[in-house]
């Protein structure tokens, strides 16, 4: 197993274990790998400092860690922790959306038309659509509403 410190396209950095150099490369072009602050999926390795493995101590040399303060975890930046926040709230938004709206796909725009227009029955829906079928439903006074999807915490 290797350890690498990766980075995303915002910046934010963490570390992720791999069986080896190409599983890493593997899964970064399979869109596996994601920002667990931001949900970007632009992620490269970071600059690191090689860990170099050490013969093992003897019994004198054993290191004392009885009396050594516990580190206390960095403080997050106020920026990121408001990015922190809204990604939640978008989750939060994600997962009401998925408990009380109709997943109709790349239907959307047919679907809100019917919907609009009394052809089908009023409700919450969402899904997929194009830039252009989104004109075109703003064109016609239909309301909806774009909301960036994040990955859910659990994924």
């Amino acid at each position: 197993m290797i350890l690498f410190e990766l980075r995303c396209q915002k910046d934010h950095h963490f570390e992720g274990w791999f069986r080896d150099g190409k599983g890493f490369e593997t899964q970064t072009k399979a869109g596996k790998l994601v920002c667990p602050v931001c949900g970007n999926r632009r992620i490269e390795k970071a600059m690191m400092a090689p860990r170099i493995g050490k013969a093992a101590r003897s019994k004198s040399e054993k290191l004392d860690t009885a009396n050594l303060p516990v580190p206390s975890p960095a403080p997050v930046p106020p920026v990121q922790q408001a990015e922190m926040k809204a990604v939640q709230m978008l989750r939060e938004m994600r997962r009401q959306i998925e408990a009380n709206c109709d997943y109709v796909g790349p239907g959307f725009a047919e679907e809100a038309r019917k919907i609009h227009y009394g052809e089908a029955e009023a409700r919450g829906i969402y899904g997929e659509t194009s830039a252009e079928e989104a004109e075109a439903l703003d064109e016609e006074g239909i309301e909806f509403a774009r909301v960036p999807w994040v990955p859910r915490q659990d994924s």
